[in-house]
């Protein structure tokens, strides 16, 4: 039985395992090319970082405060930090070397 109450995204960013947020669209095309490159991270990366995806129009308070103006915009949080953001398309090499250099050093 889960008796865990559920992690806000506040809790999640400020744990010390660096956490890569993917701000995404339904509606976005760019955002679709997003979803194999963060599954072939995760595989390479394992449970050294978390991954979350946030769908803006589902999620717009929190888009709003994070100034996210474009889609698929990338955020990566540590100890509830902002490490490193970009928005636009990157390969799996690219984020994890962004990731190794930022988090992981």
């Amino acid at each position: 039985m889960n008796t865990e109450a559920k992690e806000t995204f506040s809790d999640i960013i400020k744990g010390d395992k660096p956490v890569l947020v993917d701000f995404h669209a339904e509606w976005c095309g760019p955002c679709k090319m997003m979803k194999p490159v963060l599954e072939e991270l995760r595989k390479t990366l394992g449970d050294q970082v978390r991954i979350l995806k946030i769908d803006i129009d589902r999620n717009a308070a929190l888009a709003t405060s994070l100034n996210i103006s474009g889609v698929p915009t990338l955020i990566l949080f540590q100890r509830g930090k902002t490490l490193w953001r970009q928005s636009g398309v990157l390969s799996a090499k690219q984020l994890q070397s962004i990731i190794q250099q930022k988090a992981l050093a």
